[in-house]
Parts: C-alpha cells; structure tokens; sequence
C-alpha cells in the first residue's frame, strides 16, 4: 500500500465530523480514504459517491450511501487528483469519473484534495488532461481541441458510469487554467473538462513516503 496516500487519507479524517454527509471522490487515494474512514469509527449520516466503484467500497465498510438529489449541500467532499497547483486547481479524471466528482465538489461546501507529493505541480498539464464526451460528438470534439493546440487521444474502450467516452489530450501547458476549463466546456458535445479551477480545493493533503503529511490552504 503506498505510504503516502495512506498518510494523506488518514489526515483527511481530521476535518471529518460526526453526523455529517460526505462527498468521497474515485481512484486509489479516495479508497485509502474509505478504507480508513470505514476503520476510524466516525459516524457519518451516509455518503455520496462519485462513482459506481466508490459507492461499493462505501458499502463494503458499512457506510450508507445517499442519492445527492436527497441530500441537499454536503458539508464536505474529499477525493484525489493526478496534478494540483500552487492555487489549488487541480486536474482529475485520470479514472474517467470526471463529471460525477465536479458535481459533487460542486455541491459541497469544502473540498478537501488528498494526494502523494508527486501530484503536485508548478504548472498543470504533464498529466494528459482527461474530457468526458458524448459518444457521437468524439471525432467533432478532438478537432475542436487541436485547435487548441493539444493532441487528443481517444482512451479504447473506456466507456465511464455515464455511457460515455474519454478523450485524453497530450500537450497543454495550462497557465490559465479557469479560462481554459471554460473554454473547452463550451464546445458542443463535451460533458466536462478534468480541470478543476471554477471550483478549486479548498484544502490540499500532500503525504510523503515517511509518512508525514503537508497541508496547504488555498491562495
């Protein structure tokens, strides 16, 4: 198990109170998460997953999973990234469930990012940048962004919780990185972009390999 998502996991249930309603993200950092959530003995009135994948690890450590439609704000959500800034923002989706986790965030009151100090970055954009799209708007879509200037890649047969398709794109270097995410939100046929700036963290848990943790605020 990797030491440093685990520590960053574990810190992240210090800002987790009794009774409350979680959002908990996808990918390996948010199962460290879960898995010691599961183990801490907090009560929690349930949870809301931004994946099918989560709301079955949720469940496998008897938390009650709630439908967001029935839950109104969430009082905090906690999830990974593959790159986060100085400010916060951060790129998510490497696991394809983008949209889901930007609607929970989006929901939610704080947005605590967990991750191991490789995913922290001067610059976002190493990482391809992941969009969700409608399936019939796939080749109209990846043209669209080579006139951004990046290299889609269509991911092979990754179809996410949504009946939709991945385009990862190769080559940004993301030096406005809400303007960016807007730009690229309003092309016909995108669901969302894995950028995360409209809606930055609030928190950021960095875990290193011996353990300790660092924890930066946004701005």
């Amino acid at each position: 198990m990797n030491t440093a998502k685990v520590a960053a996991a574990k810190a992240a249930l210090n800002h987790v109170i009794d009774g409350s309603i979680l959002g908990v993200g996808s990918g390996s950092t948010a199962d460290c998460f879960v898995d010691a959530l599961g183990a801490s003995g907090i009560k929690l009135q349930g949870a809301v997953a931004s994946s099918v994948a989560t709301e079955m690890r949720l469940k496998s450590v008897g938390i009650e999973v709630l439908d967001l439609n029935s839950t109104g704000p969430l009082d905090l959500y906690i999830d990974g990234a593959d790159e986060a800034n100085a400010q916060l923002e951060l790129i998510k989706g490497g696991g394809g469930s983008l949209t889901r986790e930007k609607i929970v965030a989006g929901a939610s009151n704080q947005f605590i990012c967990i991750a191991d100090n490789t995913k922290r970055v001067e610059t976002l954009g190493t990482f391809p940048l992941p969009i969700e799209v409608i399936p019939m708007a796939r080749s109209f879509v990846a043209r669209e962004l080579v006139k951004l200037g990046c290299d889609p890649e269509y991911r092979e047969g990754a179809i996410n919780d949504n009946n939709n398709v991945i385009l990862d794109c190769h080559g940004f270097e993301i030096n406005e990185p809400k303007a960016l995410e807007q730009t690229i939100n309003a092309i016909p046929g995108v669901v969302t972009v894995g950028i995360f700036a409209l809606r930055s963290a609030d928190l950021l848990i960095i875990g290193h390999d011996d353990g300790s943790v660092d924890v930066d605020n946004a701005g």
